[in-house]
């Protein structure tokens, strides 16, 4: 599975921002997809996650702003971020893990999102 992030870019606090990320190599559908973030000199952190059939769970710092969903027709995953914070830079990495699975073994290569005050 090879996944490929895009939509990143420089938002204003309190706007918006939509990621998406395409899943290619086979179909991801009963695939859980994740996305996850890294800010300058942080861990790497979780923030939201999809299973195959649809739930949904999120970090506390995101949950109500941000929206994970999946489109298994066109294999691609989406994170939608209203009222961005400055604490919400990072780079946006999405990952894939198999069905049943713990450990994320697929990852995109990452998107960068700057905030400004």
């Amino acid at each position: 599975v090879q996944l490929q992030a895009s939509g990143g870019g420089l938002a204003q606090a309190g706007g918006s921002l939509r990621l998406a990320c395409a899943a290619s190599g086979r179909t991801v559908s009963n695939y859980g997809l994740g996305w996850f973030r890294q800010a300058p000199g942080k861990e790497r952190e979780f923030v939201a996650t999809i299973s195959w059939n649809y739930g949904t769970s999120y970090a506390d710092s995101v949950k109500g702003r941000f929206t994970i969903s999946r489109d298994n027709a066109k294999n691609t995953v989406y994170l939608q971020m209203n009222s961005l914070k400055p604490d919400d830079t990072a780079v946006y990495y999405c990952a894939a893990r198999g069905s049943g699975l713990i450990k994320f073994d697929y990852w995109g290569q990452g998107t960068q999102v700057t905030v400004s005050s």
